[in-house]
């Protein structure tokens, strides 16, 4: 994973792609109800 011209490594592998996938879902869902909450009727 590239952020400008810093290399950033997580974990090599498996280990790392299923964080980075993990941490996406989680992103997702906290997204999901902070909009839920904020945009309540």
């Amino acid at each position: 994973m590239r952020v400008g011209n810093t290399e950033i490594r997580f974990l090599g592998g498996w280990a790392g792609c299923l964080t980075m996938i993990v941490l996406s879902v989680l992103l997702s869902i906290v997204l999901t109800v902070v909009i839920n909450l904020i945009f309540q009727p």
